[in-house]
Formats: C-alpha cells, sequence, structure tokens
C-alpha cells in the first residue's frame, strides 16, 4: 500500500486550500461577503479538511455564459484533436492518483483501495473516449431516388449539466463529461454537495492542461452547491442534456422539470439489484461475490447487492456460511485509510439513521434480523457512521425490500424453481444490475434471455458490483432508463442529423410523388 499522504500534502498536491473558493471553468471567483463557506469533514474520522464556497444563482448565470463562450471555439476542433486534450488529463490524472484517491476515500469513506479504484476508471475512460474519438460514426443510407445520397451524421449538443453523487464523486462525472468532450460538447458539473473537495481537484489538475494547450475557460466547469444549482440547471433552456446521477425521487425531479422544457435528461438512479444462487453455483466463486457485492462501499453503490435469493435446497447451508464470512468482517471495519480495512462508514448520520429504521420496518413486515445491524461505537468509531452490516431472512414482498436502502443491508429470499427465482428477481420497481451464481448452461442462459433478468446488467458467475469501462452502464424501470460509459452510449451527448444530396439534374420527390406545375 501506498504511503499515506497528511493533509497538508494533499492539499499541495492538488491544489485545495483552507478556504476554497467558487470555482467556475478553471477560473476562482472570490466573493466571500456574497457567498457561504460550506465546511467538508472526512467521512473517515470526523475532522474537518477544508471550507467550501458555495456558488449561488450569480454565480451559476457566470458559469453558463463562459461555458457558451467556450462551446463556439472546442466544437470547432477536429474530435481526434480533442481527443488528445482528453489523453493528457488522462496523463494528469495518472500522476495524480495516489493523492486524489486518498482524498475521495478520506472525503466520502470508501477504503483507500476502491478510492485508487475511483480514479483508475476516471483513466480508463479517458482512453475509451480517446479512441472513441475517432471513431463517431454515422451511416450511410440507400436513396429510392436516383442520383441521390443519403447518410447520418452526428453534431455536439452544446453544454452537457452533470449532477454527480457523492458515493462515486468523481468517476461518475468523468464517464459524461470525458465522453461529452469528445464529442465536442463542454460540460457543468454539480457535484454532491457532500464530496465537493474531490471536483475542485479534478478541476484543478484539468485546469493545467487547458492552460498548457490555450483553451478556453468553460470546457469544463464544477459549480458547488445545493439543490438550487441543479434545479437551476434542470430548468435552464440552454443547457440541451442534464445527467443526473442519484436516487429515484431526484432523478423523477429532474426529468420531470427538463422535459417540461423539452430537454433531454440521461438518469441513473436507484438500484434493488438481486443475486439468484442456484443449486448448481460454484459457492467458491459466489460466497466472495456476495460478500464484496453487499458490503463494498458499506453498500452504498448504486449497483451494491441488496436481495439474495437463494434455491431453498441449499438455502440453510449457504446462509451459515454467509454468516460465517460476515463473522469475519467484523474486525475489517474501521479507517478507510486503514490497509486493514474493509469496510469504510456511512457518509453520514442520516444514512445511518435510515438503516435502522430500514431494519426496524422490515422486522415489523415479519423480516428475522439473522445477524449483524449495529451502530459502533468506541474510541476508533467516533463519527457515529460504522455499522455492521446485517443479513435480514426476508419476504421479496415486503415494502420495505421493495425500496432502496442505501446501507449495508442484504435480504435473504427462498426460491424452487429458476422461473420462480427470476419472478422473484424482477418484482421490484428498480432494474439496474443483477447475476446469477450457476454451472447449468439452461439456467444461465433462461437468465440472459427475455424471460430472464429486466435490468440494465445482468452477470453470471460475477456479482452485481464493479462494472468495467466499455459496456454501456444503466438500468430500467425507476432506475432511470440511461446509459454511460461505454458501447454507443456517446449518442446520448449528440445529436442526430440525416442528410440528403441531390447530384442529379432533376427534382424527384420521395415515394414518387408528382407536382407538376
Amino acid at each position: 500500500m501506498s504511503e499515506i499522504l497528511s493533509i497538508d500534502a494533499l492539499k499541495e498536491q492538488l491544489g485545495l486550500k483552507e478556504k476554497n473558493p467558487v470555482i467556475i471553468t478553471g477560473q476562482e471567483c472570490w466573493h466571500a461577503s456574497e457567498s457561504p463557506y460550506q465546511m467538508i469533514y472526512s467521512a473517515a474520522d470526523g475532522s474537518p479538511i477544508a471550507s467550501v464556497q458555495m456558488a449561488t444563482a450569480d454565480k451559476y448565470e457566470m458559469a453558463v455564459e463562459t461555458a457558451q463562450k467556450a462551446f463556439e471555439t472546442w466544437k470547432d476542433i477536429p474530435a481526434p484533436k480533442r481527443g488528445e486534450i482528453v489523453r493528457q488529463i488522462g496523463e494528469s490524472l495518472r500522476k495524480h492518483k495516489e493523492a486524489l484517491g486518498q482524498l475521495v476515500s478520506m472525503e466520502m469513506g470508501k477504503i483507500y483501495q476502491e478510492g485508487l479504484g475511483e480514479v483508475q476508471e476516471m483513466i480508463d475512460i479517458c482512453d475509451f473516449a480517446v479512441g472513441l474519438s475517432r471513431q463517431l460514426y454515422g451511416l450511410t443510407m440507400q436513396s429510392e431516388r436516383k442520383h441521390h445520397r443519403m447518410y447520418e451524421q452526428w453534431h455536439p449538443l452544446g453544454i452537457v449539466g452533470i449532477i454527480s453523487a457523492f458515493n462515486f464523486p468523481v468517476a461518475v462525472w468523468s464517464w459524461n463529461a470525458m465522453i461529452a468532450a469528445v464529442c465536442g460538447n463542454v460540460t457543468i458539473w454539480k457535484p454532491s454537495e457532500k464530496t465537493p473537495l474531490t471536483a475542485i481537484a479534478c478541476m484543478n489538475i484539468i485546469k493545467d492542461v487547458l492552460v498548457a494547450n490555450e483553451l478556453p475557460e468553460g470546457v469544463f466547469s464544477v459549480v458547488v452547491g445545493d439543490r438550487e444549482v441543479g434545479q437551476l440547471m434542470a430548468a435552464d433552456k440552454r443547457i440541451p442534456l442534464v445527467s443526473a446521477t442519484g436516487s429515484t425521487r431526484m432523478g423523477k425531479a429532474v426529468a420531470e422539470t427538463v422535459s417540461r422544457r423539452l430537454g433531454k435528461s440521461l438518469l441513473e438512479l436507484g438500484g434493488n439489484n438481486a443475486i439468484i444462487i442456484s443449486r448448481h453455483a460454484n459457492l467458491q466463486l459466489a460466497i466472495p461475490a456476495v460478500v464484496f457485492g453487499s458490503v463494498g462501499t458499506c453498500a452504498q453503490r448504486c449497483t451494491s447487492t441488496r436481495r439474495l435469493i437463494i434455491d431453498d435446497e441449499i438455502y440453510d447451508d449457504f446462509v451459515e456460511k454467509l454468516k460465517s464470512a460476515y463473522g469475519s468482517l467484523q474486525s475489517r471495519i474501521g479507517n478507510p485509510l486503514d490497509a486493514n480495512t474493509l469496510i469504510g462508514p456511512l457518509i453520514d448520520k442520516d444514512a445511518v439513521e435510515k438503516m435502522q429504521k430500514s431494519l426496524a420496518s422490515v422486522q415489523e413486515e415479519g423480516g428475522q434480523l439473522i445477524f449483524g445491524g449495529e451502530v459502533l461505537e468506541g474510541e476508533a468509531y467516533t463519527t457515529g457512521t460504522y455499522v455492521v452490516p446485517a443479513l435480514v431472512e426476508a419476504n421479496n414482498e415486503y415494502p420495505t425490500v421493495q425500496e432502496e436502502t442505501f446501507a449495508p443491508i442484504l435480504y435473504l429470499i427462498k426460491y424452487s424453481s429458476i422461473q420462480q427465482a427470476v419472478e422473484i428477481h424482477n418484482n421490484v420497481p428498480q432494474g439496474l444490475s443483477s447475476a446469477i451464481f450457476t454451472e447449468n448452461m439452461r439456467e444461465a442462459e433462461y437468465f440472459l434471455s427475455h424471460l430472464g433478468s429486466d435490468c440494465g446488467i445482468a452477470n453470471v458467475n460475477i456479482g452485481t458490483s464493479g462494472a468495467e469501462i466499455g459496456g454501456a452502464f444503466g438500468g430500467e424501470k425507476e432506475t432511470g432508463g440511461g446509459r454511460e460509459s461505454g458501447s454507443d452510449s456517446w449518442k446520448a451527448y449528440m445529436r442526430r442529423q440525416t442528410n440528403t444530396i441531390n447530384w442529379s439534374e432533376e427534382l424527384p420527390l420521395a415515394q414518387g410523388i408528382k407536382f407538376d406545375f
């Protein structure tokens, strides 16, 4: 494990200050008398890290105006040249990987290895976007009219607004921003007010690349603010696309506001992800996958495993193995920057309260808590946000099980046939990530077929959590339907245009229509 830096060393490497001003498009705007500062505390131990100035409506307006000007320059740069700028950003992120990974861990609370993994996702999406910059392909179609050529091409949208959540404070922004950039767009980022320092650090890294290439401010922007900034972005006609990651409740509000002005929204919202454990499963694979999926990042991933649907033939044996695995983790709960730690804290006490309410509710509905659920106390847990992951025997129809609780509660449910397992699996409002562990080919194919999982992501013999760059990420139903990151998700950041060129000396009409005069 790399040496853990002091907070002062982190600030120096990442260009952070004790009081970080409103940052718009790489330009620092000091207006302390107009905008309040918010102190940011470490999720690991509750210590103050630094304060951040919150943007007001007038600073948001400055960001949009600056981005509009930058778009005029940026869209005229050839896509492969835009890809070169993104390549340089990726190289700069590589240089700052350890410091930025530590800041992610300190500010958000995920363990250091996951903090490094999050920065690696940023690097990977930069690499993906560089290649994509030479592959923004259109199609050529055959015209029904003689001596006509018909094809389609793609153009940038303009400003893309990005609203990100605390649980992936930098990675999900980069999925959007780097692909949007090679497509010719500029971006304005509203990070979670719970994790703004990592956003400011990223903007400091990017600013140096833009300056070195004599590019205008406004290609990439960050506006740190509360819900008002997100509402301004959703309602702003100058922003044709708003990409929002977060709860279903938040996503519905954004979608309603954006659709009212006939804008576009790209939504990546809640998940209620399940793994089916077949009697034909390789348990040496299944147990580690379930444990990581259900407790990694203290279950604060949108792809975290929330439900475990277990074949009744192996249910008792599997649950005993799972309880044993969970028991071995209790000594590994602690400060996320400690190399021994596998489970860090929940983001704040509000998250702890929601977890406790869900545990109480599901037990009132008939569920049985068979392991964990306690809030840890003592010198090492002074923040009151460290919890023991919980196992609950439950019924899929319980109202609490139907909801997503952003905390480490794993619901255990029995099934007797693959058809019943899939029916249970699909019977929730969300549809993000899913998995089955089986070595039975028919079960695996059934799960992946149109008869099987209704999620945007369906895996066989790997868990629900840990998506790779390259595949489109997103889900169905109340997860929002958006797709980010890989595959052809770039099309969401562009507008399609169909072109027909007549190179004949006549003017034939489509469908053979005659209009002579």
